[in-house]
């Protein structure tokens, strides 16, 4: 039984981790409610921690707070749909809870659960109770109840109540209490959980009682977008990177707030060496400070006064061409696409859109997101994840590729169709924070349906639907239950058009039968709605037949 966590504990937490949750990754795929084919909660958990995993291999450090370090930071970059990022934020928190011990005694561990509690809070723009976020907050309290008491005892009552927490999901939220179930990422947090209590206490901790344990649909709430709208009331757009402590960033908000407006301070996570001088032992972390103002030198001034501002940028939004980037990275913007299949991949590229592969049942990392934001050697990136499980990622990346100096903009688009909504309105010659704008009403403007076959048996709004059935939702929610693709199709298209339409969108699946639905589904509106324009293209994403959009 352990009294403090040292570097070789970490490694062995990490490392059981990942193996704890690779066993129950179809466990915890299976238990997904939503009848579509997304369940991959636990295959997006466990490849997050088979990446934090390799980052703490190759690791050599000594300390307990730079080995989570590692496994905060290759979580992050491994990190896929959002339960991912939350748990990549989460380990981020318990880092800077630990940051710089060589190892950690009872008190630490608890101040960090609750940091960590914190940043996972903070991670997501809406919090929801009821998900992993109550999961983690339920261990940060149970650890806090404990008083003086030892690691072991802290990590026993820690997994407690990420348990009891667990147990509570279905009362707070109205979803999970319908399908008498439990929250899928709080179930992947206590797995992890878990893992940390086995290698303290030195023997697996007793399981918890019997009960539900399917879980929760997909957490739709994703990290909040940073877009920037170029604020009439102000004139100029700085941003740079600073080295200061937490306390600085303090002072600094307090100066910035009333110089203007468009206020955004994300840290990057990584720990360098004070500000001031070389006995200052104050942590200090990188960040990326932002915002829209009239007294330039006012906000780069109040950045000298907390820390040490570097790689610093002036725009006048009056100008057509900025000068960030220069010499660094060639000028314009790029657009970037998430998206699932040969034919949606080709429709980007010919576009001139970059293209990351992935999509529901198939996410991309942070890692391979931020490297196509990187490897565009641009100034400026939109970029479109295409899909709600995406978003999380797609906005990690964002602000990675911030921290590099790339200004970036996710588009909130929940499927291919409001992305290729997006691409068509993209005008080059437009200031960023125009075509930002244009974009991002395009793309919410594009009403979208999807046709899938159900996975499992389950409870929908318009009824109970049985593994098997062809399922129709629009704009993400189950409108239709019926025996053929094309009939369902049909069904969701006059469903759009009645809603008022000028142009629809068909994709046809990889699947066979999407391509002869999609040709059934354009003869129909040309002879029943020959005023309305048709574009139809295979697509070739798995999963679903037919993706619709209606602008």
């Amino acid at each position: 039984m352990l009294v403090h966590l040292d570097a070789s504990a970490v490694r062995r937490w990490c490392s059981m981790a990942a193996e704890d949750l690779e066993a129950h990754r179809g466990e915890i795929d299976d238990l997904n409610v939503f009848p579509i084919p997304d369940g991959d909660t636990g295959t997006n958990l466990a490849l997050t921690l088979k990446s934090a995993n390799e980052a703490v291999a190759g690791d050599r450090s000594s300390a307990a707070g730079a080995v989570l370090r590692a496994m905060a930071r290759g979580a992050l970059l491994g990190a896929r749909g959002n339960s991912g990022v939350i748990v990549s934020q989460l380990l981020r928190g318990l880092a800077d809870g630990l940051d710089g011990a060589v190892e950690a005694d009872a008190a630490m561990i608890v101040a960090a659960l609750r940091r960590a509690a914190d940043a996972a809070y903070a991670a997501v723009s809406r919090p929801v109770e009821g998900t992993i976020l109550s999961v983690i907050k339920g261990a940060a309290e149970a650890a806090e109840a404990t008083t003086d008491a030892d690691l072991a005892t802290v990590v026993q009552a820690c997994v407690s109540g990420a348990r009891e927490s667990l147990r509570r999901t279905p009362e707070q939220l109205a979803v999970l209490a319908r399908a008498g179930v439990v929250d899928a990422g709080g179930r992947g947090l206590v797995v992890l959980l878990e893992a940390l209590a086995t290698v303290v206490v030195g023997w697996r901790a007793p399981d918890a009682p019997p009960g539900p344990s399917r879980t929760a649909p997909r957490n739709r709430a994703a990290l909040e977008a940073i877009r920037e709208a170029g604020s009439d009331a102000f004139a100029y757009e700085v941003q740079y990177l600073l080295h200061t402590t937490e306390e600085g960033i303090e002072s600094l908000k307090s100066v910035l707030q009333p110089l203007g407006d468009s206020l955004v301070v994300v840290g990057a996570g990584e720990v360098t060496t004070g500000p001031g001088s070389a006995h200052d032992s104050a942590p200090t972390g990188l960040f990326n400070v932002h915002v829209h103002v009239n007294d330039v030198g006012a906000a780069i001034e109040a950045g000298i006064e907390v820390g040490r501002p570097h790689r610093i940028t002036v725009t006048r939004f009056a100008d057509q061409v900025a000068a960030e980037g220069a010499g660094r990275y060639r000028q314009g913007t790029v657009l970037v696409a998430v998206a699932p299949g040969v034919g949606l991949a080709d429709l980007f590229r010919s576009e001139g859109v970059l293209v990351v592969d992935g999509g529901p049942t198939c996410n991309p990392s942070t890692a391979e997101v931020l490297n196509e934001l990187v490897s565009s050697q641009a100034a400026r990136v939109i970029l479109l994840p295409n899909a709600a499980a995406v978003d999380g990622v797609a906005e990690m990346a964002a602000e990675e590729a911030r921290a590099q100096g790339i200004e970036v903009a996710v588009i909130p688009t929940k499927s291919p169709v409001q992305g290729l909504a997006a691409v068509a309105v993209h005008d080059v010659s437009r200031r960023f924070e125009d075509d930002v704008i244009a974009l991002a009403e395009a793309a919410a403007a594009t009403r979208f349906a999807e046709v899938t076959i159900a996975v499992r048996e389950s409870i929908t709004y318009v009824g109970r639907c049985q593994a098997g059935d062809v399922l129709g939702l629009i704009d993400g929610e189950v409108v239709e239950i019926g025996a053929e693709v094309a009939a369902v199709g049909i069904s969701l298209v006059e469903r759009l058009i009645s809603a008022g339409a000028e142009l629809v969108t068909v994709l046809a699946g990889s699947d066979p039968g999407g391509t002869e639905a999609a040709a059934l589904l354009g003869s129909h509106v040309k002879a029943h709605h020959p005023l309305i324009e048709l574009n139809a293209f295979t697509g070739g994403q798995p999963h679903f037949p037919l993706l619709i959009g209606a602008e």
